[in-house]
């Protein structure tokens, strides 16, 4: 196959993929249709772009910031108060490009912040970012006109300025609004990527050493891909403030900074679809496990630990680690070892989770005694019994899952040692 051929067919391919994230983005309300749902896969997408905006410091630029909220928060904020403005009669602007108000918010801010913040890197840089996080969250008690103090500020985002006659009172109206601009920012954060800024961006992330010896300018380099971050993160808290129509301090704070990490971090920051599996999970298990544990925020610093020890790669990280595997027809070699993991693996998070909700029962509950259901049972938090297996369970669970993982290494070693064998497909 010729060059040209070949960059026709890659061509084809990324299109392809982009027009079937399209698609699913339009499908989906038609499979999931309660307002519940509507409503959740329209916070998906809003984390989707936050995540990526996030991706473009950790993983394309190697920049760890503990203040990426401050960008979405005040693109947020610019956002609501653009939409009060044209409901004030103050000024016209449609409320479908209300989002590039939020941008030019994050852009403006990451100009400035990012003009301090990039003359370091590494954890100077981090430290940096977490200082600027924390003076921001502070003086939304100071600055009331802007930030609204403890109340924050709220708007209506139904107008009479739109480009398509839409009221985008209803939800189902604004999550198709929200799903445009996740198609939009995520295409045009991925086209970033094949830019010369983004091959330099890697190139700073990799070796800054070396990428200044010959020549490029690592502060600028990292700078501007502050900036544009900013902008796009801007672009997500100015869908936020359209989506809740209300904008608070935390928003600006350093708990919304450390749930993009976790999302970008558990998704995968080393793959550009990494944080859209990120944030599509942990937006789902947030909703989900919100309303079923009061324990839920543990739950998600567990999963972090883990994937922080056991898949640094995060979950894009191991879907990739299998594609050669795949490719060369030895991925069924594998499978042998995760079944055997599985059932153990099951075991050790029933138990940990009886033990974590146990906890909470007997340390928050009003009445301890009273039971709690899991899994179809009834159990008693104050009972020694209980205790006893949830423990056993837990325990037997780990000693099953480390002795699967001792198959899942050898099944490695023959999958490794067949795909480097002369002649061998991959």
């Amino acid at each position: 196959m010729s060059h040209s051929q070949s960059s026709r067919t890659a061509l084809l391919w990324h299109i392809g993929v982009w027009a079937l994230f399209a698609l699913v983005i339009v499908v989906l309300p038609y499979i999931f249709t309660s307002s519940s749902s509507i409503s959740m896969m329209s916070q998906m997408g809003v984390f989707i772009i936050f995540a990526l905006s996030y991706n473009m410091l950790l993983g394309q630029a190697g920049m760890l910031s503990f203040g990426h909220a401050v960008y979405f928060g005040l693109g947020g904020f610019f956002t609501l108060h653009a939409i009060r403005a044209v409901n004030d009669e103050v000024w016209q602007f449609p409320l479908e490009l209300m989002p590039l108000i939020g941008g030019a918010g994050g852009l403006a801010f990451g100009i400035l912040f990012g003009s301090i913040s990039t003359r370091r890197a590494g954890v100077t840089f981090a430290m940096i970012t977490l200082g600027i996080g924390s003076m921001v969250e502070s003086s939304a008690n100071m600055f009331t006109d802007f930030f609204g103090g403890e109340s924050g500020i709220s708007g209506n985002r139904v107008t009479d300025v739109t480009l398509f006659g839409f009221s985008y009172g209803p939800s189902i109206q604004v999550y198709y609004l929200i799903g445009a601009w996740t198609v939009i920012a995520a295409v045009a954060m991925y086209l970033l990527t094949k830019t010369p800024l983004g091959r330099i961006s890697n190139a700073v992330r990799d070796n800054p050493e070396r990428a200044q010896f010959v020549g490029y300018n690592t502060t600028i380099a990292r700078f501007i891909q502050f900036s544009l971050s900013g902008f796009f993160a801007g672009i997500a808290g100015g869908l936020f403030a359209i989506m809740f129509e209300i904008m608070t301090a935390p928003n600006v704070g350093l708990v919304q900074s450390g749930a993009v990490l976790l999302m970008t971090f558990i998704g995968g920051v080393g793959l550009f679809f990494g944080p859209i599996i990120g944030a599509v999970l942990v937006t789902y298990m947030h909703t989900a496990l919100s309303g079923f544990s009061e324990g839920w925020i543990l739950y998600f610093g567990l999963m972090f630990v883990f994937m922080v020890m056991y898949a640094p790669g995060g979950i894009a990280g191991v879907i990739y680690a299998h594609a050669a595997p795949w490719r060369a027809g030895l991925f069924r070699r594998l499978l042998p070892g995760y079944l055997l993991a599985l059932i153990p693996a099951l075991l050790a998070i029933a138990g940990l989770v009886a033990v974590v909700e146990m906890g909470y029962q007997l340390s928050l509950a009003y009445d301890p005694s009273s039971p709690i259901e899991l899994f179809y049972m009834q159990i008693n938090a104050t009972s020694v019994v209980s205790w006893l297996v949830a423990l056993l369970v837990l325990a037997a669970g780990i000693g099953g899952v480390l002795g699967a993982a001792r198959v899942v290494r050898a099944r490695w070693a023959e999958v490794n040692r067949s795909m480097q064998a002369p002649g061998a497909k991959t």
